[in-house]
């Protein structure tokens, strides 16, 4: 007999009280719900030891993953982290109080900026990534690499039918905050 979890609890009951409805997306965005939970835990616990709010983590991350110098135009990073362009001004303007980013003219558009991360904002987002792939690792404790592999590939798949029919099926609504 297959492991049950919660999930299969909930999915039970509904089957009682609605038998005429596929209860299918429900086994597995619900699952996915209740994983998301844990994984902001983890990751906000993982960030907050290393000195940084997931929102700045956000942006950190983007820089980091650019390569030296670490330095990408606002625009950019609001594509990125998925966030109105007000919001992001905001968020570089409270990165730059905290010291973890600068803002430089553009040297091919004098009119243009672009925010380039300091060495203590590396040295921030490296630990913060650090703590993260520990954390995350953790949650994957009990899934074979083999397992993994083939579970990375289907959310693969289903990220992109989401990301082509998310906005139809949630009347519109804004795409949140990256995680990273």
């Amino acid at each position: 007999m297959k492991q049950q979890d919660e999930v299969d609890r909930i999915l039970g009951e509904w089957q009682s009280a609605r038998p005429d409805l596929d209860l299918a997306p429900l086994a597995v965005f619900s699952r996915m719900t209740r994983i998301t939970k844990h994984l902001d835990r983890a990751r906000a616990h993982a960030f907050e030891r290393s000195g940084l709010a997931s929102w700045e983590f956000d942006v950190l991350a983007v820089l980091r993953r650019s390569g030296a110098p670490y330095r990408q135009s606002p625009k950019l990073l609001v594509q990125h982290t998925m966030v109105s362009s007000g919001t992001m001004t905001n968020r570089i303007d409270r990165l730059e109080e905290r010291g973890l980013v600068r803002r430089l003219t553009d040297p091919n558009d004098g009119r243009g900026v672009l925010v380039e991360m300091t060495a203590q904002g590396q040295t921030l987002v490296d630990a913060a990534m650090t703590r993260l792939s520990d954390a995350e690792e953790q949650l994957l404790g009990g899934v074979p690499r083999a397992e993994r592999d083939r579970l990375a590939t289907l959310l693969r798949r289903l990220a992109l039918s989401v990301d082509r029919f998310g906005p139809i099926a949630a009347g519109g609504a804004e795409a949140p905050d990256s995680a990273g």
